[in-house]
Parts: C-alpha cells; sequence; structure tokens
C-alpha cells in the first residue's frame, strides 16, 4: 500500500476535523481512533458552542475572536446541532467579577463578535432579572446580563458528521484500532502500528506526516510507542450533572458566579432536562477512568441551590452524571482556572521529525485549528497549501438550503408522529430522510424501539450500514443517542441489539454480549455516594471490564475478544 500524506490518531473533534480539512484539500489521510469517534472528551463537555467570555480574564482576546468567529460558522454550517441559546449571567454582591467588569466585558464580547448574526447583549434591571427567571435567589441581587451564544445538544453526532465527511472526501477511517507504535527511520515518523482491539491483530499503516490528536490521551501515545517525550498534557476533571426540571428553573442557560471560590457554574436547559456543571481539577490518572465524585457532586448540588433555592436538589435528584478531561497543557504550579485554553500545534522535530501533537483545543474552534494544523502539514510534506475550503463547506446534514422548510416538509411526508419526526431532524438533519428510506416498508424499523426518546429502528441500520457503527454502544451512545436519555438506555438494549442482530448478522452470544458490553459501559455515569455499586443500577449479566472492538468488516454471527484495554490510541 502506498503510504498516506497523513495519518491522525484520534477521532474526537479535533482529529475529525484535521481528516476532513485534510481530505477536502487532496490529501491522502487516515483517521484511527481506539473507541468511536467523539467518545472522549469531546463527549463530556458542556455542550455548549461558546465565544469564551471568561477568557477575557485572560485576556486571551484572540482566541476569545476566533471562538467567536467559529461559533458563527458552526451555527451556519450546522444549523441541526447548532443553535443559539441565551445566557443569563446575576450581579450578586458577593460575586468576585463587579457589575461594571462583566459589562465591559459584554461590551468587548459584542465588538469581538462584530459579524454574527445574534442580538447584542442586554443588562437587565433587578426587577427585569426577577421577573424573567423569578426562582432566582433574590438575596445581594442587583440585576443581570444577558447575551447570546449557542449550545450544540450532541456533540458526538458533530464528530460523527464531521468524519463522515472525510470519508466521503477519501479518507480511510478506522475505528476502535488502538495505536501502540510508532514506525521510526532515521529519527523521522513513518507510520504507526496499530491493534485490533477485537482481534489483537496487528497491522502498520505508513505515512509522511504523523498527527496526534488524542486529546488527554496524548501522552500515552508516545508511552505506548516506548518514546522517550516530555509531558504534553496536564488535564483537569470536568464533571456534570443530568436532572430533570425542577421548582424555579429557568428557560434561558444561567451562568452563575460559585459563592465557593468564585468558578462560573452553568446551568443550562438540554434535551427537555438540565446540565449543571462544571468542576475543574487535576487529574493524573488514566482518563477513561475520570467519574464524578462525591465532593464534585456536593459543590454543583450546592451552588444550584444557592442560586435557586427553591430547586432543593439532593443527589436522588440526578438522572446521571458525566465526566471528562480536558487536555490542557502541562505546566505544574500553575492553578487549572489560569491554565491556558488556547490549542498548542507541537511539532516534535528534530528529536522526531514528522510528527505533530495538538495540545488543548475547544469544541468551539476545532475547525479553525484543523485548518491551522493541515496548513502545518503541507508545510511538513514541503508542498503548497491549497485554500481551506471547510469554512463555507455545510456537513452532511445541513446540505439543504432551508433546514426549516425541510423539517416542515419531512414532518407532513414521513408519516411518523410529530415528536418522532422533529426529533429525527434535530440528530440527522437533512439525512433524516435517509434514515426513513431504511426502514421504508417495515413497521418496526419505522417505529420508535426507545420510547422516551422516540429513536426508531430504522436509525439502528442506518448507523451501521452508513455511519460506521461497530458495536451496541457506538449504536446507543453517539449515533441515535438514547444512550444519553434518563434511563441511559437500558430499557431498550436488548431490543436494540436484536434489530441489529437480525441485519448484521450477530448470532445469539454475540448479541447477548454486546448487551453485557453496554451494561458495562454506562456503569461510568453512575451517581457515587447514591448508586453505590455502579452495579446497582445496571440489570444482571454485566461484566467488570470495557470491552475493546475491531475496525473493519466483523465476524458475523461469531465473537473473539482481545480487551486490551490497556492500548491507548
Amino acid at each position: 500500500m502506498l503510504p498516506f500524506d497523513l495519518i491522525t490518531i484520534g477521532a474526537g473533534i479535533n482529529g475529525a476535523g484535521i481528516a476532513r480539512d485534510a481530505a477536502a484539500r487532496g490529501l491522502r489521510v487516515a483517521l484511527l481512533e481506539k473507541e468511536d469517534f467523539g467518545s472522549g472528551t469531546s463527549s463530556w463537555s458542556g455542550r455548549l458552542i461558546h465565544g469564551g467570555l471568561r477568557y477575557l480574564e485572560q485576556l486571551d482576546v484572540r482566541l476569545v475572536r476566533e471562538s467567536l468567529r467559529e461559533r458563527e460558522r458552526l451555527l451556519r454550517l450546522a444549523p441541526h446541532l447548532v443553535k443559539p441559546v441565551p445566557l443569563l449571567m446575576p450581579f450578586y454582591g458577593h460575586n468576585k467579577r463587579p457589575p461594571w467588569m462583566i459589562r465591559t466585558g459584554m461590551i468587548a464580547y459584542d465588538a469581538l463578535s462584530f459579524d454574527k448574526t445574534a442580538s447584542r447583549h442586554r443588562i437587565l434591571s433587578r426587577e427585569e432579572t426577577l421577573e424573567r427567571f423569578p426562582g432566582m435567589n433574590r438575596e445581594g441581587l442587583s440585576g443581570a446580563a444577558v447575551y447570546i451564544d449557542g449550545q450544540v445538544m450532541w456533540p458526538e453526532r458533530l464528530c460523527v458528521e464531521t468524519v463522515l465527511a472525510a470519508r466521503a472526501d477519501g479518507a480511510v477511517i478506522h475505528t476502535h484500532a488502538a495505536v501502540d507504535g510508532l514506525l521510526m527511520e532515521n529519527g523521522h515518523a513513518r507510520g504507526v502500528r496499530y491493534t485490533d482491539a477485537m482481534t489483537c491483530a496487528r497491522h502498520e499503516l505508513r505515512g509522511d506526516v504523523i498527527v496526534n490528536a488524542a486529546g488527554p490521551w496524548v501522552d500515552s501515545v508516545f508511552k505506548a510507542a516506548g518514546e522517550p517525550v516530555e509531558r504534553l498534557i496536564g488535564g483537569t476533571k470536568g464533571s456534570h450533572l443530568v436532572v430533570d426540571p425542577f421548582p424555579g428553573a429557568l428557560t434561558d442557560a444561567v451562568y452563575y458566579e460559585s459563592q465557593a471560590d468564585g468558578r462560573l457554574i452553568l446551568v443550562v436547559p438540554w434535551d427537555g432536562r438540565y446540565l449543571i456543571g462544571t468542576t475543574d481539577r487535576r487529574f493524573d490518572d488514566d482518563p477513561g477512568e475520570a467519574r464524578a465524585d462525591e465532593d464534585e457532586i456536593d459543590y454543583l448540588l450546592t451552588e444550584t441551590n444557592r442560586l435557586i433555592p427553591g430547586a432543593d436538589l439532593t443527589p436522588d435528584d440526578i438522572l446521571f452524571t458525566y465526566s471528562g478531561i480536558r487536555p490542557l497543557p502541562y505546566l505544574p504550579g500553575r492553578s487549572e482556572w489560569k491554565l491556558p485554553r488556547s490549542h498548542i500545534i507541537h511539532d516534535h522535530a528534530p528529536e522526531i521529525r514528522g510528527l505533530v501533537s495538538i495540545v488543548g483545543g475547544k469544541l468551539t474552534t476545532y475547525r479553525s485549528l484543523a485548518e491551522e494544523t493541515v496548513d502545518k502539514v503541507f508545510a511538513l510534506l514541503g508542498r503548497k497549501p491549497p485554500p481551506c475550503v471547510t469554512r463555507d463547506l455545510s456537513l452532511p446534514g445541513a446540505k439543504v438550503a432551508d433546514l426549516d422548510h425541510f423539517r416542515n416538509a419531512f414532518a407532513t411526508s414521513s408519516g411518523l408522529s410529530g415528536p418522532v419526526a422533529d426529533r429525527l431532524v434535530d440528530v440527522y438533519g437533512s439525512r433524516a430522510a435517509d434514515v426513513l428510506r431504511v426502514g421504508a416498508g417495515s413497521p418496526e424499523l419505522l417505529s420508535p424501539f426507545h420510547e422516551s426518546t422516540g429513536a426508531i429502528g430504522a436509525e439502528l441500520i442506518f448507523a451501521f450500514r452508513e455511519e460506521l457503527a461497530q458495536t451496541l454502544t457506538d449504536a446507543l451512545m453517539r449515533r441515535t443517542m438514547a444512550g444519553l436519555s434518563p434511563d441511559r438506555g437500558l430499557g431498550c438494549a436488548e431490543r436494540a441489539a436484536r434489530i441489529i442482530a437480525r441485519d448484521i448478522g450477530w448470532d445469539s452470544r454475540r448479541t447477548t454480549e454486546e448487551v453485557e458490553d453496554y451494561r458495562r459501559y454506562v456503569q461510568r455515569f453512575a451517581v457515587p455516594g447514591r448508586d453505590g455499586s455502579a452495579m446497582a443500577a445496571v440489570p444482571s449479566g454485566g461484566r467488570a471490564e470495557s470491552p475493546g472492538h475491531r475496525s473493519g468488516p466483523r465476524p458475523r454471527g461469531r465473537r473473539v475478544g482481545c480487551h486490551r484495554r490497556d492500548v491507548p490510541s
């Protein structure tokens, strides 16, 4: 096989964006991911596409401007996934940031987003604030600021569609493929070795440039490869809680300054529920083992109850939790709050030529990070970069002139109930029509397999045929999104596996193992201190370790296992 121009390690949003940009500019691209698209940090974010108002505190004006510009692009290029959301920031006497500082920040924010389509910020009086948010704590309140940012309900789907765009332009995609070595020739990285995570078969890919975009696992790639590379990642853990609507909750997102430490806490309407986050704690263990701690939960609940006294939230109100590691630069001695959020494109030359690592990076700015990285790749290849085209390329689900018109026409013509049809457009955009075609003529595939979300059986088949899903976990967590429902998809796992089995050819053993794998996976969402052992929320049959799976075609009706969870990529 001829070598690739570029091999990208990691299919979180940054790796996916790099693969897409490079393939769109004509490079021969391979993308490898140890699990599934967006299965790491990209899935565990606060699900906002925002300009980073608080980065003004660090005087990182360039990052704020970049974020605001890219936010505007995503609102235009992925309108089914990224939508405007109002944020309310209250002025309290306990705030470390006085009202004048917030007003100044808002003016700068508007100035830096001069090309936005959203309205400018507004300053509300105390009376106007309480009229808009009557459940808010009134003690010490003097008013609030309201401004518009963006929300991505499903960053997992943003990753999936970005990878599908890369594949459409010729990129070769390998998921469940754990990179465990570099191919070195005279100090030059010439490719990678990777392990098929289901069969343990070893493979090699050769490439002229390697980009390590493994997020918080960047250092683990070098450790597995046996390369003596300086530590790059000093990750911090962010945890979130998901709760049902509660007394006093607002329809706007609220950006609230914690009374405990001055950090900004978000209470955000999300998928009919509320997302509360986040924390910011040093974390030096395996990023895959990040879980919400009891003290993090207490911190987030306490601050939410201070903001909204009528909420009276307790751990029993939490539907599930999730945690992820921010791939921030390793800067010992600097506080978590002050670690820079700008990305770094680290060239390992002269020690290792042809190798680049990505440190940091925000969900919001993944496209511009990818553009900058691919320009660097062309420089390493000794070639002049052609113009970047992703600035104006819609994602696959947004390839219609008017998404609202499509939504209305689809609701009328699909034959589905209104909520089911509307949800399909929210998840797949204009590709909802392609999902519907998969289920044509099959009442079971056009019926919900998961009642609480309304996800239909055709989505499961579509996930494997068209969206590179390899496992039940892929399909439920990062294709249909049923796994992020209040029951974490446990109520539909067996039915979903049977639907997939009939189409893919899984035998009964394989089907059972896929369900068990899924039950193990969702243990990470448990509420510590309430659920006790995570197994308390998992039906019988679950096992204690996480699964590994292979890329490419799989044996039909037979499953063999490698389960090498110590192999990073």
